[in-house]
């Protein structure tokens, strides 16, 4: 069996500590939970010290957890100690986590302290803390930014001093993958009872690189990866857990280890965790993110369709999604169409499935995305479309507050155009009086209802018009992402319905309406 990478989870805490994602107490239990069932191997609850809110929130994932380590953050301090000793106390696993920093800069400026008092506070409070608790880890803050042999200096005194895994920080995402690996096989190679401990990393993203530099960690040898849901984290956020995780299990070959992750359960958790904080996970979020198993290029499409490995190296199922998802847009092609319209009922032949694909494509130079209610209204409008006496060429209307709405239409019957314009009591009303104009008839509508066919300012909207005839209501249908376009198609739409139904009143009698032989209208 490979060995298995722990993955500490710091959501909590570190990602709490993203602008606007502050949960509650409530809040942080059911995560904790999430986290539990995910199969995490330890918890960082939070920073008992730096707030009454806080420290109740540490105590009560202490409680409500039973499987996984629960870390409680404390600086080098005995005060902070007993806090977080304090609040840790409740769990079945509990870990003190101390951290204090080692790099020239920070020691200088924000500890105002020499490496060697640093030394010396790094090994005494480690110490103390494992008198309290068996379970300690000790984290050189900025340690990427730090003098190697410094170091490996606090490395080996902190183990001597107790610390049964220590995390070597990137704090402010400095490192490169090539570099962070080197450090790690310094540490190796410098403090030979570092193999006898657990040595974590902990990669912030400023750089973009905090995946690539766990994984070059793990690669060297590191075998606790702390990590956070959909990457969450001060400044540019944290390794994500997502992405470590399902690198590892990707590339299991290349790493040849393993995590204890249920990766079924990554979805549903990195929903609970968006919708917990209310940062939303960007589209384009490797692993979770809306398109992270979405196609929309036709050749792509067309290979998942034949074989799904052509374009996707992870399952979508592996990580709790239902299946994949073809995106039909403006560079979808015909088989990824066909394949659709079956999952939805509708098996067309290869000549009507051209017909949906050509109005298809002009629907998606309008629209980003084309969805299952759009399909339908395409395929509705082509199944149940009558004989075209007329077909709509041009619609324009112009209208706004203080202004008298105008329209001009321009209908082809047999191929000859026929136009005419109008004015009315709004851009529909006088689209519809130019369009009795050129059939040289008025008629009486009986309803006139719209509605979006999907959700965003560029959906379709759906006109349905219903025109008084034969003692009946004819209905005519138009979808389009112009109302007034939608308006017109569903009036021409009824029209050709009014047309295929006129009879003779006798034979080689006038037509009742005269619409299948109207002559062309004089220009307005």
């Amino acid at each position: 069996m490979p060995e298995a990478v722990k993955i500490f989870d710091t959501t909590l805490r570190d990602g709490e500590q993203s602008p606007g994602a502050s949960l509650d107490a409530k809040q942080k239990v059911e995560v904790a939970r999430a986290l539990e069932a995910l199969g995490v191997d330890a918890i960082e609850a939070g920073f008992p010290i730096s707030s009454p809110g806080d420290f109740e929130a540490v105590r009560n994932v202490a409680k409500a957890v039973t499987r996984p380590i629960v870390a409680g953050l404390a600086r080098c301090a005995k005060a902070d100690i007993d806090i977080a000793w304090k609040a840790l106390r409740p769990a079945g696993h509990p870990r003190l986590h101390l951290f204090l920093s080692t790099s020239p800069l920070h020691m200088q400026y924000k500890l105002k302290k020499s490496p060697e008092e640093v030394l010396r506070q790094a090994r005494e409070m480690v110490k103390y803390a494992r008198s309290l608790c068996k379970d300690v880890e000790f984290s050189p803050e900025d340690a990427t930014r730090s003098d190697l042999p410094f170091l490996a200096q606090v490395v080996e005194a902190v183990i001597a001093a107790g610390a049964a895994t220590v995390n070597i920080p990137d704090t402010v995402g400095y490192t490169t993958p090539g570099e962070f690996e080197s450090i790690i096989q310094f540490l190796y190679k410098t403090v030979p009872r570092l193999k006898q401990i657990t040595l974590s990393v902990h990669c912030h993203n400023d750089l973009g690189m905090a995946t690539a530099n766990s994984l070059a960690a793990v690669h060297a040898g590191a075998r606790q990866v702390e990590c956070t849901i959909n990457g969450l984290g001060e400044r540019a956020g944290n390794a994500a857990l997502e992405e470590i995780v399902m690198a590892i299990k990707t590339r299991s070959k290349y790493y040849g280890v393993t995590t204890n992750i249920r990766t079924r359960e990554i979805a549903r958790v990195s929903r609970l965790v968006s919708t917990a904080t209310g940062i939303i996970v960007q589209p384009n979020k490797a692993i979770v993110g809306a398109n992270a198993f979405a196609h929309e290029a036709g050749i792509h499409q067309d290979g998942i369709i034949k074989q799904r490995l052509t374009y996707e190296i992870m399952d979508a199922k592996s990580i709790g999604l239902k299946e994949n998802r073809l995106v039909l847009g403006k560079h979808s092609g015909r088989h990824a169409l066909g394949k659709r319209l079956k999952e939805l009922g509708y098996i067309q032949g290869a000549e009507e499935l051209q017909k949906t694909f050509e109005r298809f494509k002009e629907l998606a130079d309008k629209k980003k995305e084309i969805f299952d209610e759009d399909l339908l209204a395409l395929v509705e409008e082509n199944t149940a479309a009558p004989e075209e006496v007329f077909v709509l060429e041009h619609v324009q209307a112009t209208s706004g507050l203080n202004m008298v709405p105008t329209a001009a239409v321009r209908l082809l019957k047999q191929g000859k155009p026929l136009c005419a314009s109008a004015t009315g009591d709004g851009p529909v009303d006088a689209v519809y009086k130019a369009i009795d104009r050129i059939v040289g008839q008025s008629h009486r509508l009986v309803s006139y209802s719209i509605q979006a066919i999907t959700g965003g300012t560029d959906a379709q909207g759906e006109v349905t018009v219903q025109l008084a005839a034969y003692s009946r209501t004819l209905t005519g249908r138009g979808a389009h992402t112009d109302i007034i376009v939608a308006s017109a198609k569903a009036y021409v739409n009824a029209l050709n319905r009014m047309a295929s139904l006129e009879k003779p009143l006798k034979p080689g009698g006038k037509k009742r309406l005269g619409l299948a032989a109207v002559a062309p209208a004089k220009k307005t």
